[in-house]
């Protein structure tokens, strides 16, 4: 399904057909981030909903533990996402402008389609620690991201003090055990970026036991 959706031209995509290491090499190195503000609408149909999702799936996990899940906020629910934002914004600063709150409530408005991202950081199995969970976490939300860019869409990840506030929590109807870790942002891109060097593997890989290659 997905090596019919790759969003690249002809030549690429036969060669891709082809070429399996090509076509993970490809469709890895197009994902760029796109902000909220650079994504328009229309958000992804049913169908790519649906691919996006599945994607998740696939990323590690012990046994199908399932520490994370995907909140929806669609957008009759925005302006009560926003809310939180706002409240969660006069919590840690009584002082803030009207201003600054309309921008905090503004930021749940701008994604065409947006999810939660919420991770179970504790519980049964007690020997699955938290940072195992968040990898597992991590793992799904890169699969759906690298989804999007075979389909042709934007995608980012947003975040923020308010992810831990009481108004989001409340909200996002999390438990004891949840914890918000970031928004998934979907859509067109709007303003495409000035493309960016990714960093040289030289910078993050080392081998044991080789000069030079302890932590600086």
């Amino acid at each position: 399904m997905v090596s019919r959706v790759l969003a690249c031209d002809s030549a690429c995509m036969n060669a891709c057909a082809t070429d399996p290491v090509l076509w993970a090499h490809t469709l890895i190195h197009s994902r760029r981030t796109t902000l909220p503000k650079r994504l328009i609408g229309p958000g992804p149909d049913a169908a790519q909903k649906q691919l996006i999702l599945h994607a998740a799936c696939a990323a590690p996990d012990h046994d199908q533990l399932l520490p994370w899940r995907f909140v929806e906020v669609p957008a009759d629910t925005r302006p009560r996402l926003g809310e939180a934002f706002a409240q969660a914004l006069r919590e840690r600063d009584p002082q803030a402008s009207p201003d600054e709150l309309a921008q905090a409530h503004d930021k749940a408005l701008r994604s065409p389609w947006l999810l939660a991202l919420v991770v179970r950081t504790g519980g049964e199995p007690a020997e699955i620690t938290a940072p195992e969970r968040l990898l597992s976490a991590g793992a799904a939300v890169q699969n759906m991201l690298l989804m999007c860019t075979a389909l042709g869409l934007g995608s980012g990840l947003t975040s923020g003090k308010a992810l831990s506030s009481e108004p989001l929590r409340t909200l996002l109807q999390l438990s004891p055990l949840e914890q918000a870790v970031c928004f998934v942002n979907v859509g067109h891109v709007g303003e495409p970026r000035k493309p960016r060097a990714r960093p040289e593997v030289a910078r993050y890989f080392t081998v044991l036991g080789e000069a030079g290659s302890a932590a600086g």
